[in-house]
C-alpha cells in the first residue's frame, strides 16, 4: 500500500480545515433525518448505573465517557492498585470488586463497561447478558471465531444491547469515508489497502514472583496456566497469542472493520504470510506480516504491517484514504461543489445526528458512548453491534489463522467453516481452562 497512500500526502491545516468544513456540511444534510432521541440530561434518579470491569488506561477512559450519561456505582479489577486509583476517580465512591461476578450481582449495576485484555471479553460479555446488563465491551470483541458465534447466540437470546468499542464508527472522518465509498463516489470498489503497523518484539524476559497486589490466577482466566511474567500482563498482553492477536486484532478491530464497513461484503479467500519470534518467554505474535483477502463481491483486500496507517479505498472513479488524522481524496475535495443529497445515506440508521461532530479517540468515544445509551433507551442496534464486529474480527483472526498455518485458506462465511479443512477448522475455537469456559 505504501505507492498508494504516499500519492495523497498528509494533510497540512488548510486541507484539514477545508475537510472538516466539507464534512460539516454532509453531517448536517444527516442530522435532518433523524429520528432518534435527542441527547438529553437525565435527572439523578433517571440515570442509569454503570458498573466497570478491567480498570487500567483503557478502561478507566469509556468508564469516563460513561459518566457523562449514567452514574459509576462500581468498579472491579484484579490489581489492587489499578482498582483502588479507579474508585478514587470518581466522586461517587464506587463500590469495587476483584471478581466481576460480584459486580454482577448488584441491582444497581444497569450498564458493564469492560475494559479487559480481549481473552476475558467474551465470557464477561455472555454473563453480563445473563445477568440482565447491556455492555459496553472493548474491542476486538472475541479471542477466537468460535466465541462470536456463542456470543451472538447469547445476545438474540437475552436481548440485551451491546456496543463494541470499535469507535473509529463514531469518528465522523471514517464514517463519511464509508458513507462515499458506499454511495460510488469513487465508482465500483476494486481494492482496499490497509496498513496497521508492526507487532513489537521483545524477550526472554523474567519469570517474577506474583506481587501482592495482583491475581494472576483470576487474570489468566481461560488460558493456560503458566508462571508469572510481568510483560504477559497490562498493556503488553496483546503481543501474546494466548491473549490476543497482535496487531491483527488490535489495530485490525479498527481498521479492518472500517475496511469491512466500506466493503459491505464478507471475505472467502485469505492468504497470509509471516515471519515469527523464537523467543523463549518472549512476544511470539509475528514479526512481519502480509496478508491478501477476496470478497464474496470480488473486493480486493490487502493488510500490511509497513506504510501509512489507516485505510486507502480504491475504485475504477476515484480513490479515498482515511485514517485518525485525515480524510482524503478528490471525491471528497469535489463534496464543496456535489454534495451528497440528503436522504441518501446507508451507514447512519443506528444513530443520533444531533450530536456534535467529533473525531479522535477521545472526543469520538463520546458519541460511541452515547449511541449505546440511546440504544439501550430504545432496545436498537447500536452502530458496532454484535454481527458486524463478530464478522470484523472474524476476518481479522481469518487473517491470523493463514498466517500461522502458512498458507492460503478458502472460507465460508454461511457455514462460519473454512472449505474441506479439518486442520484449520481446529484452529476456530482454543481450549479453555476448566471453570472459564465461555459456555
Amino acid at each position: 500500500m505504501t505507492e498508494l497512500s504516499d500519492s495523497i500526502s498528509p494533510p497540512n491545516r488548510r486541507s484539514f480545515l477545508a475537510s472538516a468544513a466539507m464534512a460539516g456540511g454532509f453531517f448536517a444534510a444527516a442530522r435532518m433525518r433523524s429520528q432518534t432521541a435527542q441527547a438529553k440530561p437525565r435527572h439523578k434518579v433517571e440515570r442509569l448505573g454503570v458498573g466497570a470491569i478491567g480498570m487500567r488506561y483503557q478502561g478507566s477512559v469509556i468508564a469516563h465517557k460513561a459518566a457523562m450519561y449514567g452514574d459509576i456505582v462500581a468498579v472491579c479489577d484484579v490489581d489492587t492498585n489499578v482498582r483502588n486509583t479507579a474508585k478514587s476517580a470518581f466522586g461517587s465512591t464506587p463500590h469495587d470488586f476483584e471478581d466481576y461476578r460480584d459486580l454482577l450481582n448488584r441491582t444497581d449495576v444497569d450498564i458493564v463497561c469492560i475494559g479487559t485484555p480481549d481473552h476475558w471479553h467474551t465470557k464477561m460479555v455472555i454473563d453480563a447478558c445473563r445477568a440482565g446488563k447491556d455492555v459496553y465491551c472493548e474491542k476486538p470483541l472475541t479471542l477466537t471465531i468460535d466465541e462470536g458465534n456463542i456470543l451472538r447466540d447469547v445476545v438474540r437470546e437475552t436481548g440485551r444491547v451491546v456496543q463494541v468499542g470499535s469507535w473509529q464508527r463514531s469518528d465522523h472522518r471514517f464514517r463519511l469515508a464509508v458513507e462515499m465509498v458506499r454511495q460510488g463516489r469513487i465508482g465500483k470498489l476494486r481494492r482496499v489497502d490497509v496498513v496497521l503497523g508492526k507487532n513489537k518484539t521483545g524477550g526472554p524476559f523474567p519469570v517474577r514472583p506474583v506481587p501482592n497486589h495482583f491475581n494472576w490466577e483470576l487474570w489468566q482466566g481461560q488460558t493456560p496456566s503458566v508462571p508469572y511474567i510481568e510483560e504477559r500482563s497490562h498493556y503488553t498482553f496483546r503481543w501474546w497469542y494466548a491473549y490476543s492477536g497482535g496487531q491483527m486484532t488490535d489495530w485490525g478491530a479498527h481498521h479492518i472493520d472500517i475496511a469491512q464497513w466500506g466493503i459491505n461484503s464478507l471475505p472467502l479467500e485469505i492468504e497470509g504470510n509471516a515471519t515469527f519470534p523464537q523467543v523463549a518467554n518472549g512476544f511470539d505474535v509475528a514479526v512481519d506480516y502480509y496478508v491478501e483477502y477476496r470478497y464474496a463481491n470480488g473486493v480486493a483486500m490487502t493488510v500490511k504491517d509497513t506504510g501509512r496507517s489507516g485505510v486507502m479505498f480504491t475504485g475504477d472513479r476515484g480513490r479515498i484514504f482515511v485514517n485518525r488524522g485525515a480524510v482524503q481524496g478528490k471525491p471528497i475535495e469535489d463534496l464543496a461543489q456535489n454534495p451528497l443529497p440528503p436522504g441518501t445515506f446507508v451507514v447512519y440508521d443506528q444513530d443520533n445526528h444531533d450530536r456534535p461532530l467529533r473525531a479522535g479517540k477521545l472526543d469520538a468515544i463520546i458519541n460511541h458512548m452515547g449511541n449505546l445509551f440511546d440504544c439501550v433507551e430504545t432496545r436498537e442496534n447500536p452502530i458496532s453491534d454484535i454481527e458486524s464486529q463478530h464478522r470484523s474480527a472474524t476476518t481479522c483472526h481469518l487473517g491470523n489463522i493463514s498466517m500461522r498455518l502458512g498458507r492460503k485458506l478458502n472460507w465460508n462465511p454461511d457455514s462460519e467453516t473454512f472449505v474441506d479443512d479439518v486442520e484449520a477448522d481446529s484452529w476456530l475455537r482454543r481450549e479453555q481452562r476448566a471453570g472459564y469456559e465461555t459456555a
